[in-house]
């Protein structure tokens, strides 16, 4: 009798003792949750201030004890009806609801913070050559051929000159050009000068040239920063309008190689006039490069139409049509 009258006795007082550390921490985390509360950014709204409301009266009143507000009194109303919805919900329950609720909204609001630090990235349609992305002001226009070293096309220049005119009005801070794959680009695909008709040569020469001039005149015009990142070899016109870009970065496994001999071709891209100038002009930002780009940008043109029209007449040269065939008996070979 005494062992059980003992233990009788003892559970109360451990029953006693838990439920009031629990109420101690549950009035803490509640006084936590007010402070917290206050410090939100974003209104959650008015059926979550209501609740909040409700759920704050009941904790520290208990049941809706006050004389029902008139019908015309409509904000009153709201809270009150708010409150007595809850019933003889327990002051502890409610403090344990409220709590949740405001921790709910605190993580909502820290998690929304996070996405706008860290935007996603948006990713612009409408191409097959390339591929277009913006993030954190970031335009990213990638070469997008990697199983053929990303050569260019006559479909990838088109592609390239609307990026290139997107990118510059678009509300992006800067441009960056780089490629997908082991190759930064492997420069014009050379079957743009196969499959022509003997009749038809002058004709591709002449709308080679005319869409030559078009994309690198877009390098020419382009109003803001425009980085190059080249991230393996690159050949060609790939590399001869690099002293177009404000900066290039390469990467360990870039190369750089310009074949205008090899090809019975001539210079392109104004690497003409800007190789010799050592690959361009200062690394400015936009205010400065307007300014620096101003005062060359006449003779650019230039020398960007001069070398167009070198070059339509080196496309119909025998030289570069041997050498064009040369290329594709030794690669057939391999």
């Amino acid at each position: 009798m005494k062992f059980r009258q003992a233990q009788a006795v003892c559970i109360p007082a451990i029953h006693l003792h838990m439920t009031a550390a629990t109420m101690q921490v549950g009035q803490k985390d509640f006084e936590k949750a007010q402070e917290q509360l206050k410090l939100l950014k974003k209104d959650p709204g008015n059926e979550t201030k209501l609740k909040l409301y409700a759920l704050f009266k009941q904790a520290t009143e208990g049941p809706c004890n006050s004389p029902k507000p008139g019908m015309l009194d409509f904000v009153k109303k709201a809270k009150w009806d708010a409150w007595n919805s809850l019933g003889n919900l327990s002051q502890d329950n409610a403090r344990q609801k409220y709590t949740e609720l405001v921790s709910s909204l605190v993580s909502a609001e820290s998690a929304g913070q996070k996405k706008d630090a860290f935007p996603e990235e948006s990713r612009h349609d409408d191409y097959e050559t390339i591929l277009v992305t913006t993030k954190n002001n970031i335009t990213k226009i990638m070469f997008n051929r990697p199983d053929r070293k990303n050569a260019i096309n006559h479909k990838m220049y088109r592609e390239i000159i609307k990026a290139l005119e997107e990118a510059g009005k678009d509300d992006s801070t800067i441009a960056v050009i780089t490629g997908n794959g082991d190759y930064y680009s492997s420069g014009n695909d050379l079957n743009n000068f196969t499959n022509i008709q003997p009749g038809e040569m002058e004709k591709m020469a002449k709308d080679g040239a005319v869409l030559l001039k078009e994309f690198v005149g877009h390098f020419i015009d382009f109003p803001k920063p425009l980085i190059a990142v080249v991230n393996g070899p690159a050949i060609g016109i790939s590399v001869t309008v690099l002293g177009l870009c404000d900066v290039v970065y390469a990467s360990d496994r870039a190369t750089f190689h310009s074949p205008f001999s090899q090809l019975g071709q001539s210079p392109e891209g104004c690497s003409s006039y800007l190789f010799p100038k050592i690959m361009g002009l200062p690394k400015s930002l936009a205010v400065s490069k307007q300014l620096l780009r101003s005062m060359e940008k006449e003779k650019l043109h230039a020398v960007n139409s001069k070398e167009c029209e070198v070059l339509k007449e080196r496309w119909l040269s025998d030289e570069c049509v041997n050498a064009i065939m040369s290329f594709f008996q030794k690669k057939s070979k391999l």
